[in-house]
């Protein structure tokens, strides 16, 4: 039998620096590799070579979780390096759990800002990082 069902975002878990994050909204990364077509004769690409590759992304998080890696921080989130482990998955509903750890995580910007009829301060934190390793 195959079963369809899809993660939801209720389904997500995100461990920072081994603290669960209750106030998370977003989570997004990307692994990248340079990647470049060698030409010799003829006007074909010869074949594809590699370069080096790159881990970046964003955590979307309420104020208070802020407040929270400032203070492990020492007042700025920008000298913290830390771990993140991000679960998909809902054991009680028959997922498998996808775990997804990334290594050395950095914050490259701390921003705020909130605007007219805002009721709570969403965060977007923008992040690069050395590494994913997925957990089977």
């Amino acid at each position: 039998m195959f079963d369809s069902r899809q993660y939801e975002f209720a389904d997500t878990t995100l461990f920072l620096g081994n603290r669960d994050v209750t106030g998370l909204r977003a989570i997004n990364y990307t692994e990248k590799q340079e990647k470049e077509a060698l030409y010799g004769k003829g006007n074909k690409p010869l074949s594809i070579q590699k370069g080096n590759k790159s881990y970046e992304g964003s955590i979307g998080i309420l104020q208070s979780e802020l407040e929270a890696l400032e203070v492990a921080g020492g007042g700025s989130i920008l000298d913290l390096e830390l771990t993140a482990v991000v679960n998909y998955g809902n054991p009680s509903k028959g997922d498998v759990i996808k775990t997804d750890e990334l290594i050395g995580v950095q914050f490259t910007e701390a921003p705020r800002g909130m605007k007219q009829g805002d009721k709570f301060m969403e965060i977007e934190l923008p992040i690069v990082f050395l590494d994913r390793k997925p957990i089977l």
